[in-house]
């Protein structure tokens, strides 16, 4: 292999939990993010001990948004002819993703045209 692979170096973040939320009586709620709105919520005025907020500044750079780990960025098709129409260089820029609706017949017809053009499916059959 004569170019070198850079590696993707994104940054990381801490993970944003969310107080009173997720707990036994509340075990439907999903533990993800909700800012907080009450009149005294300590995280709302930003106390340190209550952990970290989303914001801006942990945002990675525009140029590995959307990157996966091997370099490429991820391509949704959902039919027979978007793949067909992918070049040689699309597919050393990108992955493919089949899109949910599409059945096993499609899949396997979409995989062999893959396997002929040299392209990667991500959820193949």
């Amino acid at each position: 292999m004569s170019k070198a692979r850079v590696k993707i170096k994104k940054r990381h973040h801490p993970k944003f939990n969310v107080p009173n939320y997720g707990t036994k009586k509340r075990s439907r709620v999903k533990d993800s993010w909700r800012k907080q709105r009450g009149i005294d919520n300590k995280k709302r005025i930003k106390k340190d001990f209550m952990g970290a907020e989303p914001n801006i500044g942990y945002g990675n750079p525009k140029k590995l948004r959307g990157v996966r780990s091997n370099g490429k960025k991820l391509l949704h098709i959902s039919n027979t002819s978007q793949l067909s129409a992918m070049s040689a260089e699309a597919s050393k820029e990108f992955d493919v993703v089949i899109a949910r609706s599409v059945g096993r017949r499609k899949r396997e017809e979409m995989a062999s045209i893959a396997k002929s053009k040299g392209i990667r499916i991500i959820n193949g059959v």
